[in-house]
């Protein structure tokens, strides 16, 4: 975790939030005292309704070709 003082925070702001982008973290001082903490935010996982997608899976046809004869015809014919 870096720190990094508020004068400098503001000058390269852009550069702060690109790095804190890729999951670095960075506290921001101000007189030598914790100001701010910049963190990557956490994924919000939505929950899988099992009985909606029980419900699409049973809706689909079963394929009676082989996915390596469906996927040679499609090379065979440019449908790809």
């Amino acid at each position: 975790m870096d720190r990094i003082n508020l004068a400098d925070a503001k000058a390269h702001l852009s550069e702060l939030v690109d790095r804190v982008e890729t999951g670095e973290s960075i506290d921001i001082v101000r007189r030598g005292k914790l100001a701010a903490r910049l963190t990557p935010p956490t994924p919000i996982r939505a929950k899988v309704d099992g009985a909606a997608l029980r419900a699409l899976t049973a809706r689909q046809p079963i394929q009676v070709e082989p996915a390596a004869e469906t996927i040679r015809g499609m090379r065979d014919t440019d449908r790809y």
